[in-house]
């Protein structure tokens, strides 16, 4: 099996699949440039399945992803997902003093979870932001000099540099949600409890009360919510689909009436994925 994952080598996400797939028989690892190049590789047959970040609980959703699996990855499904406890360093070729890095390295995710962090003790540093956490410490110790980047143990440990803060996450606690993708009509396993993850637009999205009038299909059946976020549709100023994930399995009765009723008031309701929850 060949599995996915926002590379290079050192990433969080590499830290999340080494964590989710303990005890797995032996598989490829396969480290790509960006989000959207993991999640077009399942849909193009590259690799059996990805695992990529959807949502963190400081800086929010990634947009990257829900995006390309709208856009881009039409045959592309979510099987799975996996919570992984996120550890920001701020790591350097050689130990320096917060007052002397000038510029900090990262990916925008962990700029937005380390911002008060930045703020706050480096103040003085500009803040550039990179592909991925690993090639932010990649740079950083190339570099040198006064170049600090924020990443992973896990990187500062694989290309040799000097971690000077750890745990430098503005809250303690931080987590990422990542989920798995796989072709659609991957298995997705038999155990639950179940979520089942959607995305819905339509027409009638100017008329007043018509987003409410779609949720209340799921108020009405007693469907739980336990997400609910807008994207742009690419059309235009004012022209949004909604990502919902719900409890419950897509093929369970109140789940299916409710997302036949909501089928019945939008132009497209797709189903992304229906799965174990983590």
């Amino acid at each position: 099996m060949r599995i996915a994952y926002l590379g290079p080598e050192g990433t969080n996400s590499q830290e999340a699949l080494l964590a989710a797939t303990a005890g797995w028989p032996a598989f490829e690892q396969v480290p790509l440039a960006t989000i959207p190049d993991c999640v077009v590789a399942v849909h193009d047959g590259e690799v059996d399945r990805a695992l990529v970040p959807i949502e963190n609980a400081l800086g929010g959703v990634v947009a990257a992803t829900l995006d390309t699996l709208v856009h881009d990855a039409p045959d592309v499904a979510i099987v799975g997902e996996t919570i992984h406890a996120i550890r920001t360093c701020l790591v350097a070729r050689d130990a320096l003093e917060l007052s002397a890095i000038e510029t900090v390295l990262s990916h925008v995710q962990p700029v937005a979870q380390c911002a008060h962090f930045l703020r706050e003790r480096i103040p003085q540093a500009a803040v550039v932001t990179v592909s991925s956490t690993a090639e932010a410490v990649r740079q950083a110790i190339e570099r040198g000099g006064a170049t600090a980047a924020l990443g992973s143990r896990l990187a500062a440990e694989l290309y040799g540099g000097e971690v000077l803060r750890a745990d430098v996450d503005d809250v303690a606690g931080n987590e990422t949600r990542f989920i798995w993708l796989a072709p659609s009509g991957t298995t997705a396993g038999e155990r639950g409890p179940w979520k089942t993850a959607v995305v819905f637009w339509g027409v009638g999205a100017e008329a007043p009360g018509w987003l409410v009038r779609c949720l209340s299909e799921f108020a009405f059946r007693g469907v739980n919510l336990t997400r609910i976020e807008s994207r742009p549709r690419r059309q235009g100023l004012g022209k949004y689909m909604f990502f919902v994930d719900l409890e419950g399995r897509e093929t369970e009765g109140p789940v299916a009436e409710a997302l036949a009723a909501v089928r019945g008031q939008v132009e497209q309701l797709r189903v992304l994925g229906s799965f174990p929850s983590a």
